[in-house]
């Protein structure tokens, strides 16, 4: 897009974050929201869905609804961007929604989960545009790790780049726009405290290591397990109790929190502590404690200090949970909190860079 040729101010974004029981849409105008919604689901939404990718139309339209009862011109929407999926490892950037690209998402090549939504959300609404095109930014599957960060510990194994991407490299360089510096000069670790718990190694602008919470790594989180001990996770799959879907649903979808306590809410968690309750505050600072440890690991990686670890994600509105991850790793130097999920404007300030040309989208 040469923005020379055209007047930015007349150009809308639409960006698109599909969660579990909602959609999070916003419209931006010059990188600035002026539409924001939270679009809440039923089960009953999706029941004859068999797959996640069946849901795309009925999110797609659920979206063209919202925008139309407030008059957003459709005319005016160029770009859409979608949070990205589990798509083969690419480099951070800005990427086109291709053929290729739509194929692995709905084929789940890397695994089934709902922010596989966001690009086939994005192309299904941006194909029904004047002129609209899809994309998507920094998708959770960027890799740079180093080499030595992807040995597991036996070569049938190999350590994978699946974290939050979009949302730790938007508030890396959030944080050092805020101290002055840039985020390719900077050492950081990064806290993603979610649906999933990821702790990244960012490195002088590259995430060189990262706890993969998707798959069985790090930190437990509200519904992921985490590092499981691997001798009994084994000899659990060959009781003939469970099925391999039942036992990929223990580590992704119905572990942690959920597993502990009946409940995938951090929120409810928290509340639940306020009021008294021992058992999910034990069980919420076993949480923290793992954080604690993920954040140590990665630090005693450095070869320098790092320049600072920053805590983010929506469980981040926590101060109970902040708290005791903090006076674990408050040692290891300056922390910084940044509570709250900023995928939408992550989006958006992707998509505004790309409108100035200040960076190319790329092909997948």
């Amino acid at each position: 897009m040469d923005p020379k040729a055209i007047n930015l101010a007349n150009i809308l974004l639409l960006a698109i974050n599909p969660r579990d029981e909602y959609t999070q849409v916003g419209v931006y105008r010059l990188g600035k929201a002026i539409f924001l919604k939270r679009i809440r689901h039923k089960a009953e939404d999706f029941a004859h869905c068999e797959r996640i990718a069946d849901q795309t139309k009925i999110r797609a339209d659920l979206i063209k609804d919202a925008l139309k009862d407030n008059e957003i011109d459709f005319d005016q929407l160029h770009l859409v961007m979608g949070r990205g999926g589990l798509v083969h490892p690419v480099e951070s950037g800005v990427y086109q929604v291709n053929k290729k690209m739509l194929h692995d998402l709905k084929e789940s090549v890397l695994g089934e989960d709902i922010v596989n939504l966001g690009g086939l959300v994005a192309y299904e609404i941006a194909s029904h545009l004047p002129n609209g095109k899809a994309y998507i930014a920094n998708p959770v599957v960027v890799d740079e790790f180093t080499e030595l960060a992807r040995i597991s510990g036996h070569p049938l194994f190999k350590r994978k780049s699946i974290y939050h991407a979009l949302n730790q490299k938007y508030v890396a360089r959030k944080h050092a726009a805020s101290v002055g510096m840039k985020y390719e000069d900077m050492k950081l670790i990064v806290v993603n405290l979610g649906r999933a718990i990821t702790v990244g190694m960012h490195y002088y602008g590259k995430v060189i290591d990262a706890t993969q919470g998707f798959d069985g790594d790090g930190p437990f989180s509200p519904v992921f397990s985490g590092s499981l001990p691997v001798g009994d996770l084994i000899r659990t799959c060959f009781s003939g109790k469970y099925t391999e879907k039942e036992m990929m649903k223990m580590v992704r979808g119905k572990g942690g929190l959920y597993a502990y306590l009946g409940t995938p809410s951090g929120y409810e968690v928290d509340k639940r502590i306020q009021n008294g309750d021992e058992e999910a505050k034990f069980y919420f600072e076993a949480m923290a404690y793992q954080v604690a440890k993920s954040v140590g690991s990665m630090c005693m990686t450095f070869k320098e200090k790092a320049d600072g670890v920053l805590i983010t994600g929506a469980m981040a509105n926590s101060k109970i949970l902040v708290d005791f991850v903090i006076e674990r790793i408050s040692k290891i130097g300056n922390i910084h909190i940044y509570p709250g999920d900023d995928d939408l404007d992550a989006l958006a300030w992707n998509g505004f860079m790309m409108q100035k040309g200040e960076i190319k989208s790329k092909e997948y």
